[in-house]
């Protein structure tokens, strides 16, 4: 059964289309004036000026590995992350931990950790996914390379622009 909904009638003048036009030059032309005179602000002078301050708190930026307060690693080489990355831009190669070591227990760390910055779309679910809270996304935005191989970050390039996060690491806690 078909339904028929009925057009509104125009008036003559709504023909011409002339109201219409008005009304946008008038926006127009308020937003130019306002411009003009200095009431609203358009361009950001970017390498001075940064949206620092402005970011809203939801805010994804690039993926970064973090350390514990004692500079131990937090990743357990689980291969969640990479495994749930939709265009693929994280790759770990795991490596074993000796039996030697006191937290053998762990089994496993990352020997190589490297996400392409060029194919990461910033969604976010490496950082949900991550059992030890060891990959974040930081507030930054620009993230820049003169090359496609600057834009690989390694294992050592994340811990550096991570930094250290503070809390409980399940891999670090001698009770388990």
């Amino acid at each position: 059964m078909a339904i028929i909904v009925q057009r509104p009638k125009l008036k003559w003048w709504e023909h011409l289309y002339l109201p219409g036009i008005i009304t946008g030059m008038r926006v127009t032309l308020g937003h130019f004036f306002s411009i003009l005179s200095g009431r609203t602000k358009v361009t950001m002078q970017y390498p001075e000026e940064k949206w620092d301050s402005h970011l809203p708190e939801h805010y994804r930026g690039a993926p970064a590995l973090v350390t514990d307060e004692h500079g131990r690693e937090r990743c357990v080489a689980c291969q969640l992350c990479e495994f749930i990355c939709p265009p693929r831009a994280i790759t770990i190669k795991p490596e074993e931990i000796p039996s030697d070591d006191k937290w053998a227990k762990v089994e496993k760390r990352p020997r190589a950790f490297d996400i392409d910055m060029i194919r990461c779309i910033y969604c976010g679910l490496c950082e949900e996914v991550c059992p030890e809270q060891a990959i974040f996304l930081r507030k930054d935005y620009a993230i820049t390379g003169t090359s496609r191989a600057e834009m690989v970050h390694d294992k050592t390039r994340l811990y550096e622009i991570g930094g250290v996060r503070e809390g409980l690491v399940n891999k670090w806690n001698e009770l388990k």
